[in-house]
């Protein structure tokens, strides 16, 4: 065990020592670990005594802990600095945990010591022992504990290439991404784009050796170039880029293509259905969900675009009348900022000046301390990846220590796209002091250039706040088995939930003051600004809606209608899907599909419904605040502890009821999309 000797991974006396990993420690820290797990469990389930909650479950999560432990800081660093040398080594150990997952599934002897401890102990546990206990005995019959040996051995194969494929779908999006760059000479060609944006691009062209400009893939500079660039050449060549990016089309057309890693994706998820009785993915994706039928869910989101369709056709009507002719895809950003500006007298561009970063993230923490009475404060010399990482302490209402926070919020190379939160150490009350619960909060803002600090749009802002809810989720729960602990346990379609709720205050007057402040002035956001900016939530509210019901549906129907005979009939479904429900047209060129990597890579397969069905309950938990005051503490105490503190170890919609007082209610997300409801029957 010499080539494990300091290894950084392995010591879990303190946060992960982020910059003392190097790729070389990654495979010898995740061998070690699965050698002791292996070894533990075998001398676990090899006592004479009778199993219990104490001696095998408890010591079974801190096995798993100590995996958590080391894989948790591999899987990020490969998120945030991703090289060749950690994506190799990241790749290596993917057969090696996925197989170690499936032996634990597939243990017949552990299955049958969780049976034991279900029947003589369940009555003696606490709810969240007995929603692990239950959760547990699901996934042993989920991973096929039932099966005969070969249909075991096929079962463990093809999570193994499934962990591959994912792996190789999120780096093929993330190559093709950073392999796209425009060079731009002429200043006719960034005519419109933000100041911010253009410094930027000039500072990339410098260190290149190169005169004008140059504009990369990455979030920030895709957004700027389609809201605000007047050269439509320039908006359809980014449109294009990104839209195709990983796939047989566009500027890398086939060099990272997604095409056959998509199919045997596909494939495989529809074996792994069938092997344990499923009639197809996408059900055994609800097993674990708080929907119950993939109809069910058909269903909620066709009705959601039948009411949200005919307003989205006159919204495009608007767009269009504006522009004077037919808009392609590539014109709706650029003309809804035309729109709205024209509507609002706002523009992205304009707000941004009142929402630097430093202000958003103080009045972002201060809001969370009204509501729940923590704390929080960065805290200096914390070891990071990244010279812009940040690290914030979180304290009680005791001001007792409770956790803590990495924030990555700038948009740089080699690092995902998108925005995350994921969990860095689980609360864990089985330990000795208790271990409180880290989390990491990443996003892909634009970095503070020589000019100017870090603006945010109010879209981003919005964003922000998406994630501090998960991670408030994640960091405020009081249970003490990590397994239901935070948003440990919680179903895909409930764990969004928070993040949305959270997202309502971005918008609120009470709020605004807290979180805005001109970066030159200081001078708050003006009342007259607030009421229109306010009054531009509604704004294409029904064709975002409609975008997001086409994601889900494709998504669903891709899973639940896979024949083995035809393939994925990625496109074909698609465009059914458009016909039914988008009101622009595509170009045949796009291949959206080919970096969803929600549900390719991110654990989102059959699953992306659920940002719809958590945003009505989201909408309706904070129509209780609406009701009563969004500070009220009474509402805000309710809050945390039904719904934030209990985390996964309350079934979901026990904890709803329990918040709100009754089953949840559409009709708070149609009045925040500005659909109007459907009249009650006379």
């Amino acid at each position: 065990m010499s080539e494990s000797k300091g290894n950084p991974l392995l010591d879990m006396t303190t946060l992960p020592r982020f910059s003392a990993i190097r790729p070389e420690h990654v495979e010898p820290a995740v061998a070690e670990t699965l050698r002791r797990n292996r070894e533990a469990l075998e001398s676990l389930l090899d006592r004479k005594d009778i199993p219990t909650w104490d001696n095998l479950v408890v010591e079974l999560e801190l096995m798993e802990e100590n995996l958590d432990r080391v894989w948790s800081p591999v899987s990020h660093l490969n998120s945030v600095v991703n090289s060749p040398e950690l994506r190799e080594a990241y790749n290596a150990c993917l057969a090696d945990l996925s197989a170690y997952s499936t032996e634990l599934g597939q243990n017949s002897r552990l299955y049958q010591a969780f049976v034991t401890i279900n029947e003589r102990e369940r009555d003696k546990l606490d709810p969240a022992q007995r929603k692990l206990l239950d959760n547990s005995l699901r996934d042993f019959r989920l991973a096929g504990v039932h099966l005969d040996p070969e249909r075991k051995a096929r079962f463990k194969k093809i999570q193994q290439q499934l962990a591959a494929l994912a792996a190789r779908f999120e780096e093929n999006v993330l190559d093709a991404t950073n392999a796209f760059q425009r060079h731009l000479t002429r200043e006719a060609q960034v005519q419109g784009i933000p100041e911010p944006a253009r410094t930027r691009a000039r500072e990339a062209a410098e260190e290149q050796g190169k005169d004008g400009w140059i504009l990369s893939l990455d979030y920030p500079n895709y957004h700027a170039v389609m809201c605000y660039a007047d050269d439509e050449a320039l908006r359809r060549e980014f449109y294009t880029a990104w839209s195709t990016r990983a796939s047989d089309q566009g500027p890398s057309a086939g060099r990272w293509d997604n095409s056959q890693v998509i199919e045997e994706t596909l494939s495989l998820r529809n074996e792994i259905a069938q092997l344990l009785d499923f009639p197809d993915y996408a059900s055994l994706s609800l097993a674990t969900k708080m929907a119950g039928t993939t109809a069910e869910v058909v269903s909620f989101l066709e009705d959601l675009a039948k009411r949200s369709r005919g307003i989205a056709r006159s919204q495009l009507a608007e767009l269009e009348a504006l522009a004077g002719r037919k808009l392609n895809a590539w014109d709706l950003m650029y003309f809804g900022e035309k729109l709205k500006t024209e509507k609002f007298r706002i523009s992205d561009e304009t707000l941004k000046n009142w929402f630097p970063v430093e202000k958003v993230l103080g009045g972002m923490f201060n809001i969370a301390e009204r509501l729940y009475g923590i704390s929080l404060s960065q805290r200096e010399s914390v070891d990071t990846w990244h010279p812009d990482v940040r690290y914030v302490d979180v304290l009680d209402k005791q001001g007792r220590p409770a956790g803590g926070l990495f924030m990555d919020l700038y948009a740089r190379k080699k690092k995902r796209g998108g925005a995350w939160m994921d969990d860095c150490i689980n609360r864990n009350g089985m330990k000795s002091p208790p271990q409180q619960p880290v989390a990491h909060l990443v996003c892909n803002f634009s970095p503070p250039t020589a000019s100017h600090p870090s603006l945010l749009t109010h879209d981003e802002v919005v964003t922000l706040f998406h994630e501090f809810g998960h991670t408030l989720h994640h960091l405020l729960t009081t249970v003490d088995v990590p397994g239901v602990a935070g948003i440990h346990g919680v179903p895909w379609d409930a764990v969004e939930l928070p993040s949305q709720f959270m997202e309502n205050f971005a918008w609120q007057e009470e709020s605004l003051p807290s979180i805005s402040s001109h970066y030159q002035t200081g001078e708050p956001l003006p009342h007259d600004l607030f009421l229109r900016l306010k009054g531009s939530r509604q704004f294409l509210g029904a064709m975002q809606m409609i975008r997001q019901l086409e994601f889900a549906l494709f998504d669903m129907r891709l899973h639940s209608e896979f024949d083995p005979e035809r393939g994925g009939r990625v496109l074909e479904i698609l465009q059914q899907i458009r016909d039914e429900v988008s009101v622009i047209t595509v170009p045949d060129f796009n291949r959206f599909s080919h970096s969803f990597s929600h549900i390719f890579a991110g654990g989102y397969a059959a699953g992306y419904y659920s940002y719809k069905w958590a945003e009505v309950l989201a909408a309706d938990a904070f129509s209780a605040f609406e009701e009563q005051g969004i500070f009220n503490p009474e509402v805000a105490d309710r809050m945390r502890s039904r719904i934030l503190s209990v985390g996964g170890s309350v079934d979901a919609m026990e904890a709803f009821v329990a918040f709100r007082g009754r089953a949840p209610s559409l009709e708070p997300l149609l009045r925040h999309a500005g659909i109007e409801p459907e009249p009650a029957a006379a």
